[in-house]
């Protein structure tokens, strides 16, 4: 590989890495935003829940799950209408936040719920017992008891939709798989296919060391 191909490679994993990292972030926001509130309500109206609503629960837990029985690839073509309307276009970065999002709200919903589900039974009858309000029970017993597993739930998100992001080349979403894509499968590029393999390992491992340590040092001021 000669400087001029190897500077031009360069240039491109940078480009393209920075759009991965902005679809992550951004769809990671998106997730966390949605999928919280979401699985604290299948934790709180569960028939065993704080709040159950045995019906209301099984209507949203049908959906949840309808969601995550979705193959990416499918969900990601079957979304192109949606995502033109919030998006204006089918293709690039910021319209592949839609699907990512869409994906992974439903994961994540089902990470909070199974977070809060391992919060000490008995916090949660003190607070009832002493007339604690909802607001009470969720922001000082179970948001905080369920905070390091709640934060390993965002790292396994981040780690997936680093690979959702991935996936989303097949269609023209930008980042490391259209590079993989463009530059390196369809030009039957090795050099480019590996390079982009190992840029997309680095930010897995970087996700996933940052996340355990935040783990580590939330659970040793605990």
């Amino acid at each position: 590989m000669n400087p001029e191909t190897l500077t031009e490679l360069l240039d491109l994993l940078w480009g393209a890495s920075l759009e991965t990292l902005y679809m992550v972030a951004l769809s990671g926001f998106v997730t966390l935003m949605a999928g919280l509130p979401t699985g604290l309500a299948l934790y709180l109206i569960d028939g065993d829940g704080p709040l159950p609503r045995p019906r209301l629960h099984r209507v949203l837990s049908t959906i949840v799950n309808i969601g995550r029985s979705l193959p990416f690839v499918v969900l990601l073509i079957a979304v192109i209408p949606l995502t033109r309307l919030i998006a204006g276009t089918s293709l690039g970065s910021t319209a592949a936040i839609v699907p990512l999002s869409l994906g992974s709200i439903p994961f994540f919903a089902r990470v909070v719920e199974a977070a809060l589900r391992e919060v000490d039974k008995g916090r949660i009858e003190a607070v009832q017992a002493m007339g604690g309000t909802l607001r009470h029970l969720v922001f000082m017993v179970l948001l905080p008891e369920a905070l390091p597993a709640l934060l390993s739930g965002v790292t396994l998100t981040l780690v997936m939709l680093v690979g959702y992001s991935a996936l989303a080349g097949v269609v023209g979403g930008g980042g490391l798989g259209d590079l993989a894509i463009r530059y390196g499968y369809l030009r039957f590029n090795t050099e480019v296919m590996l390079a982009t393999v190992v840029v997309l390992i680095v930010l897995v491992q970087v996700i996933q060391a940052a996340g355990d340590w935040a783990v580590r040092r939330l659970a040793h001021r605990r």
